[in-house]
């Protein structure tokens, strides 16, 4: 089984204008992230604000940015949903775009039962023929991916990774020991990025990249080149400017450090909005202490 990308790829924020996407920042964003050693860029995941972009905006963001890209790195699309006709026909459009891969989470509100899960999954594996790295992230969606659903699926030849977000090591443990022969793990947690890696991982899928490309990058090459003690090093001294990024609901801060730090990330749409003032100010100390402003 071939990796659709080892170390780190960023969960890319889509920069809007107060009426609509501002294509030539997301250029500009592109670029320096493959400047800085990201090794492949997700469009249209949950740091992107799909939820609360229209269709033709979804698609100009992945026809762009994929153009853009320009086959420098691998392009993963965002094409889950509640819904697994809609995710469907997602994935089938992200496919015709030029995808190299697709993003698909686990579905929330309506939720399902592991049965329906497997179900969802395999269905949009189905549909295209692109490799899959599926997502677990109960904490925003209510579904939580066992390791015994996630070997079953992984058996399709189409579903070659997961992003796991749940938070728990040993779950991922078992979705190492059950399904690492099948899938390629990725953490989607930035402050336990070494802490996957260790039980079988080959990298992140990265909030903190937005801001710190390289360092998501040398955090998670360091282990992959088996130099674990600098890989240790790093991934502590970058956690409490992970942790900033998550002092608020993600993107709001992210997108907000991106501003600070001269990007024009622009602003965030209802039911998110900017930050409080007195994390406003934290974002800009810490931003600060890391060099970044």
């Amino acid at each position: 089984m071939k990796a659709i990308f080892e170390g780190s790829a960023v969960a890319l924020v889509t920069p809007f204008t107060e009426n609509g996407v501002n294509i030539p920042e997301l250029k500009k964003l592109i670029d320096f992230q493959i400047e800085n050693g990201t090794d492949a860029i997700v469009l249209c995941g949950t740091t992107g604000e799909p939820a609360t972009m229209t269709e033709e905006e979804r698609d100009l963001v992945i026809t762009e940015g994929i153009k853009h890209i320009a086959n420098r790195v691998p392009v993963i699309v965002g094409t889950g949903s509640n819904n697994t006709a809609h995710a469907i026909e997602l994935s089938k459009k992200a496919e015709a775009m030029g995808a190299d891969a697709l993003l698909v989470v686990t579905p929330y509100y309506n939720k399902c039962s592991q049965e329906g899960l497997k179900r969802h999954f395999l269905a949009i594996a189905d549909s295209v023929d692109l490799p899959i790295i599926l997502y677990n992230v109960p904490s925003r969606t209510g579904v939580n991916v066992q390791a015994k659903t996630l070997a079953e699926v992984a058996k399709h030849k189409n579903i070659v990774g997961m992003k796991e977000a749940s938070g728990d090591i040993s779950l991922v443990a078992e979705m190492s020991r059950l399904a690492g022969n099948d899938i390629t793990l990725y953490s989607g947690n930035d402050d336990q990025i070494i802490p996957l890696m260790s039980l079988g991982g080959k990298g992140v899928i990265s909030v903190l990249a937005n801001i710190a490309p390289k360092a998501a990058h040398d955090i998670t090459h360091a282990y992959l080149d088996g130099d674990v003690k600098k890989a240790n090093e790093l991934q502590l001294y970058y956690n409490p400017l992970v942790s900033a990024m998550f002092i608020e609901v993600n993107p709001i801060p992210v997108k907000t450090a991106l501003n600070i730090m001269g990007f024009e990330a622009g602003p965030l749409r209802l039911p998110l909005c900017e930050p409080s003032a007195a994390n406003y100010e934290k974002l800009c100390n810490i931003l600060k202490e890391y060099d970044l402003i």
